[in-house]
């Protein structure tokens, strides 16, 4: 959460970054500091934009009712009860060790900092203080690096003490696992800071303004004199959006193609400018963002567009004789002579695992959950309040996101190549990992689902297993078995119901089942 007023220079300088690379495809980031060197961005035009989103505040809106909110403040008074206690014995136990490598580390800095860090914080300059703060992050003092400097029996003792306050409750969400109320969180418009100036930063820090150097709210290829009685952003959305504007509708196009074939027709979507190299189809590029203005930004109709097309619908292999011959020409396929293959994303295999097994939990909106794992570890602290989270969960509410303190990010979503969301992701890396495997292989959600498989392809076929197998084909690769691989399926069975499992397994682990031919 942003705070005070450098959270909320922040806040507009993180907007000004995002907003620019994800509808504009321009990395205007590059003139916070000084003019951009390749394109024509000057650093008054980012302060510019940046002016737009100085009135903005982050704002929490709670969902929860009245009743809710009763129950959630008295849960919180009698969680903070059972845990004081346990909190204080926690503390009294880690306080020696804490203070010796404190001391530790500031024995290390130099003469002159350690003086600062030693004066009391009411008797620091406000220059003293900004070095305090600046130091902050090496003096501070991590659970982990404690416990690496006890004795093993005090350390038991810290883990039992942590132990009891996990099982105690948390106070800070009502006393219960997962019972924090419903919330989100939005921005608006401080009316206060509208009616503030708007600086260029030294060196883009938001406490170092300028003050000679102000600059009125505007963006790049603004009209002269932007109409803002509607509002700031207001306008520049309205221009943004605007049918005669070729950016917006050329990055949406250019991203939604990507989601289709894996690629842009422009290779990196959120910089359109001079290193981002060009388009590997620019008339085509610029058709398809015409269409898209044509049909007035319809998504639906874009989509539709392109997956009727004779391009989208080749297939990923093409006949041998045409293979030799079109890889001598084009063997990177920049002329998609055939489908590029891709591999389904993090969240799809999810999906795909559970929705063949039968079980994929369809419900809209909730908490998120754990999964893999560390998400077993988690619920298991919370299975003594009786109230375990789902597993087979649509995998859009997977826990993400980043901590310097814990493991956020659930080990599936690792494996698959998911950011943790520190940087926007226009395009998601693809590796080939052992860890990818392994958990197809070995998970006890793979294992889980295979059983479910099982009992589906048996109940569904009627116990013909001739029917279960071309079933179970249908269902993960969407398509009928070749006369070999059923024959083969079939003499694996050998007659025996009980080896469904086993196929089940096989069918999740083929490559067909996670790459998009």
């Amino acid at each position: 959460m942003v705070r005070d007023g450098k959270g909320n220079g922040e806040l507009a300088i993180n907007a000004v970054e995002t907003v620019s690379t994800a509808f504009m495809g321009l990395t205007v980031g590059c003139a916070k500091c000084h003019n951009h060197i390749y394109d024509p961005i000057r650093q008054r035009d980012f302060y510019a934009m940046k002016a737009l989103f100085d009135p903005l505040v982050p704002r929490k809106i709670t969902l929860a009712t009245a009743d809710e909110l009763v129950a959630s403040g008295r849960a919180f008074r009698e969680a903070a009860k059972r845990r004081a206690p346990l909190e204080a014995s926690l503390n009294a136990l880690i306080e020696p060790y804490k203070k010796k490598l404190y001391d530790d580390r500031v024995a290390m800095l130099p003469d002159d900092v350690r003086a600062i860090i030693l004066k009391p914080e009411q008797d620091r300059s406000e220059a003293e203080q900004k070095i305090a703060d600046d130091y902050y992050p090496i003096l501070r003092i991590d659970s982990g690096k404690i416990t690496e400097v006890m004795p093993e029996a005090e350390r038991k003792q810290y883990q039992d003490l942590q132990n009891q306050l996990n099982q105690a409750g948390n106070s800070e969400n009502g006393g219960r696992r997962g019972s924090s109320l419903a919330a989100y969180w939005t921005v608006e418009v401080d009316p206060q800071k509208a009616t503030e100036k708007s600086y260029i930063l030294t060196s883009g820090d938001p406490e170092r303004p300028e003050l000679n150097h102000a600059v009125e709210p505007s963006w790049l290829f603004a009209p002269a004199n932007p109409d803002f009685r509607e509002g700031r952003l207001e306008a520049f959305s309205d221009w943004l959006t605007a049918p005669q504007n070729p950016l917006f509708a050329r990055v949406a196009v250019n991203r939604i193609w990507q989601w289709h074939f894996g690629e842009g027709l422009q290779k990196t979507p959120s910089d359109f400018g001079k290193l981002g190299g060009e388009p590997s189809h620019p008339l085509l590029l610029d058709w398809l963002a015409a269409e898209f203005v044509r049909q007035k930004f319809s998504m639906k109709a874009l989509h539709r567009l392109i997956v009727t097309s004779q391009t989208y619908q080749l297939a990923s292999e093409a006949e041998s004789a045409l293979a030799e011959t079109n890889n001598k020409v084009d063997s990177a396929n920049a002329a998609l002579w055939r489908f590029p293959l891709q591999r389904l994303e993090a969240e799809p295999i999810w999906d795909s695992i559970f929705t063949a097994a039968g079980s994929l939990d369809l419900k809209v909106g909730g908490p998120s959950f754990d999964g893999g794992a560390q998400g077993e570890r988690r619920r298991g602290a919370a299975s003594a309040e009786g109230s375990p989270q789902p597993t087979t969960r649509r995998a859009a509410y997977l826990t993400r996101g980043y901590s310097t303190s814990r493991d956020v990010m659930p080990s599936f979503l690792q494996a698959f190549d998911v950011d943790d969301g520190r940087a926007p992701c226009p395009l998601r890396t693809q590796t080939v990992t052992a860890t990818q495997g392994l958990f197809l292989m070995n998970s006890d959600e793979v294992e889980r689902a295979t059983v479910k498989f099982a009992e589906r392809l048996q109940k569904e076929s009627g116990g013909d297993l001739k029917a279960a197998v071309e079933l179970g084909y249908r269902i993960t690769l969407a398509r009928q078995p070749s006369a070999k691989e059923s024959e083969r399926a079939l003499a694996y069975l050998d007659g025996d119901p009980a080896k469904l499992k086993g196929f089940a397994w096989l069918l999740f682990n083929l490559d067909g089942f996670i790459y998009v031919r």
